[in-house]
């Protein structure tokens, strides 16, 4: 069974507190997939544990920016679910 990294996420920016999360990871075929436990929704993958942990990095920190860069020609609405 691989080990369970704790993975800490360091913002360099002063609007973020550093926070530590424990990566939860497997290998399928030739890549590293893993989660975050602690944060649902924030997956990736790497070649290597390394990779996967600085890609865990930026799919976290993308998924936790309070004003991400708009997309050109984006619409949006509302629905109800």
């Amino acid at each position: 069974m691989l080990e369970q990294p704790v993975v800490r996420l360091d913002r360099v920016d002063d609007n973020s507190l550093m926070r530590t999360f424990t990566l939860e990871y497997w290998q399928d075929s030739r890549w590293y997939v893993g989660r975050l436990k602690e944060v649902p929704g924030v997956m990736s993958q790497g070649e290597t544990v390394a990779e996967l942990e600085d890609n865990i990095r930026d799919a976290y920190h993308l998924m936790t920016e309070v004003d991400p860069a708009p997309v050109a020609n984006t619409l949006t609405r509302e629905i109800e679910l």
